[in-house]
Order: structure tokens, then sequence, then C-alpha cells
């Protein structure tokens, strides 16, 4: 069944819209030692900008406050990150860390390069509380990327990338981003041509230069989604962006525009 989702909100004078769908993220395995406390979140994984050619770590924990926390691969306890928290900060300590590495182009960086330096296989994420207890959880990093998605504005196929001939909307009514379902891995980087599961899709649209954005977090058998009139007006051209999540976080996103008269 096609579901097309809408929003509508205002605040602080930006039109601001979200769209959350509630649904479980993947389950997290704990060490084996019952001493150590699980994060509350611990992800590990892989962003694909498929329009610009470049690939990215990212990683997002949460937990009780901790003052030092590293990240090493299971196999071969070779440290990732390992940050300490010094002077007061050490007191207060952190509760949440988000990152994303660099994201060079293929060009400078070969997909194959990249994806040696971080091989498949599981990852432990270990901290130490402001108590002195022990966090620990683990994470399996996968090669699994999602095939990008194929857009459609109004129907039209969505440009190649922002610099191609744009679709063309009325700047009266509301556009419907459209697109098929997300069903096997990218045809041609990492684990190639294997059915995924979709864990969710995110859409963003923006106008450059604004502080006017429609984003969305979508459940896994959404299709579509409408950006309303009200945004649509405020600008000649409108930049969006549609991501697939996999079940392990991976994520492709493919970026295009259309221009509104």
């Amino acid at each position: 069944m096609n579901r097309t989702y809408r929003t509508a909100s205002t605040m602080l004078g930006a039109l601001t819209l979200v769209a959350l769908a509630t649904m479980s993220p993947p389950a997290l395995a704990s060490g084996d030692d019952d001493e150590e406390i699980p994060f509350s979140e611990a992800f590990i994984f892989f962003e694909l900008n498929n329009t610009d050619g470049d690939l990215g770590i990212h990683a997002k924990i949460d937990g009780d406050a901790w003052k030092r926390l590293r990240i090493e691969r299971d196999d071969n306890d070779r440290k990732l990150l390992d940050i300490r928290v010094r002077s007061k900060l050490r007191q207060q300590g952190l509760t949440e860390l988000f990152f994303e590495s660099a994201e060079p182009s293929f060009d400078e960086l070969d997909p194959e390069d990249f994806f040696a330096r971080f091989p498949e296989g599981e990852y432990d994420v270990e901290g130490i509380t402001l108590e002195g207890e022990e966090l620990e959880s683990e994470m399996e990093i996968t090669h699994l990327l999602p095939a990008p998605p194929e857009p459609s504005v109004n129907g039209q196929a969505a440009a190649e990338d922002c610099d191609a001939v744009l679709p063309v909307v009325d700047g009266d009514n509301d556009v419907v981003i459209t697109w098929p379902a997300v069903t096997m891995s990218h045809p041609e980087l990492g684990r190639t041509n294997e059915p995924i599961e979709v864990l969710n899709y995110e859409i963003v649209a923006e106008i450059d230069e604004t502080p006017f954005k429609v984003s969305a977090i979508l459940p896994p058998d959404a299709d579509s989604f409408v950006i309303p009139a009200e945004i649509i007006a405020l600008g000649d051209e409108i930049k969006f962006e549609v991501l697939v999540r996999e079940s392990s976080y991976n994520q492709t996103a493919v970026e295009s525009c259309f221009k509104v008269e």
C-alpha cells in the first residue's frame, strides 16, 4: 500500500517540518561481563553520498556519563578512537557523542581502500563512568550499503545533480517526491546486489542560504513525501536529498534540485 506523508509546523519564524516514524533501532549486543554496563545507543556505520561520490564513517554513542571512551576492533584490540575528558569537564562527564569522518571523493580515496581501512566485523565501544564503572557495547560493522534511491519530482525523473537540467514545478502547489522501494544493496560498492532490510527513509528539502527546511524520517514502507506549497513558494530552486538507511544503520543518499515557477 502506498503512503504519502505530509507535515506542517512553524517554529521561530522558520518553517521546520518533521515526520517521525515510531520504530526501534537495531538491537545492540553488550559485553559478556555482567558487571559491564551497555550504552543506551552505540552505532558505527557508513554513509555514502552517491551523487557526490564519497564515503564516510560515522558514530552515534549515548549512555551514562563517562570520563573516557574508546572504539576498537574486537579481533585485534586496535584502537580507532580514544577520548579522555579533562579538568572540570571530567567532573561533569559526557553522555553523548556523534562524529562524522572526513569524506574525500572517490578520486582521492578509492572505495576499496576506504573499506580496507574499516573491515567488516565486530567493533567494541568501551567507556569508564564517572564512578569508575565499565561501559561496553558491541557493534557489527558491515559493508552492506543500500542501493541509491531513484526519486521523481511530481512524476518527473529527478535530475542527476543540481547542475543538470532541472524539473520545473508550480510554485503555488505542493510537490510530491516519490521513489521505488530499495530492496537490494549497492550494485557497485561494498557487498553488491544482496537483499537488504530497510530501517527507514529520510528526506530533506531546503532552500540554500535560508533557514527554511523540510525534513522527515519515514518508515520502511514509505514511497513518497509531500513538500508543502508554503515551502515551495519561498524559493526559486529547492534542493532535496533522499536517504535510505539499512538495518545496520549504513545509509546511502542521493541529492538533486528542482526549479520553481
